[in-house]
């Protein structure tokens, strides 16, 4: 009897369900695409913006100050009884889309800036008005929004080990961990909880570009040798 062999019709299903596997194991592990869901990164991410997420960055070196970063804000930006819940198809048919890039973010998901890492002493302001990092001031006109001041509300921190003091490029428009002071946690995001490193805005084809760490960020040393 002849070997029964599939007809080339199903090559073209085959082939799609191989892709599309292969496309899901590359954004759990290695890199996903993340849609900009509001104005507070302006005008370094801007609302609608598709950016590449590494999800390998953090395997290879450290968390550095200026970094760009989608992290889960759960019990540290939302309270945990604020998420809503969905069922298993709902759920499941969301993770899929925002696996591609074509389903907004869940409303748990940031990105922000590092300004502060474990042991650092954050503090707003000084006499110029300056943010300063371990005693450091921050020039940051490079990237923040225009017009904006660095911070409309005052604080003075040392974050604690293993977390992350992030704050939006739009400090006039971005709730962030100013914001959470008063929160469990104190407004610090633990490190366990970053997805991955921004890398590149994909889209609009007209804004595609690198999303490096500004320079102004070397200039500050680490917790406990500032001058």
């Amino acid at each position: 009897m002849a070997n029964k062999r599939r007809g080339p019709w199903w090559d073209l299903p085959l082939t799609f369900i191989i892709a599309f596997g292969v496309v899901l194991l590359l954004t759990t592990f290695v890199a996903r695409p993340f849609s900009i869901p509001s104005s507070s990164m302006e005008d370094t991410l801007q609302v609608g913006d598709r950016v590449l997420v590494n999800k390998i960055t953090y395997r290879l070196r450290p968390i550095e100050r200026g970094d760009v970063v989608v992290f889960d804000g759960t019990d540290s930006f939302v309270k945990a009884g604020e998420i809503p819940q969905r069922d298993l198809v709902t759920g499941t048919l969301s993770w899929l889309g925002q696996s591609i890039g074509v389903v907004p973010p869940d409303s748990t998901d940031f990105v922000k800036r590092v300004l502060g890492l474990p042991g650092d002493h954050v503090v707003c302001c000084d006499a110029e008005g300056h943010i300063t990092v371990n005693d450091v001031p921050l020039e940051e006109a490079a990237y923040m929004f225009p017009g904006d001041s660095p911070s409309d509300m005052n604080f003075d921190v040392i974050v604690p080990d293993g977390k992350l003091w992030l704050m939006g490029d739009h400090r006039s428009n971005s709730a962030d961990s100013r914001y959470h002071l008063g929160d469990p946690g104190g407004g610090m995001v633990p490190q366990s909880r970053v997805v991955g490193r921004v890398m590149n805005v994909l889209w609009p084809l007209n804004r595609i570009q690198a999303v490096s760490i500004p320079e102004n960020f070397a200039e500050v040393p680490a917790p406990g040798l500032a001058n």
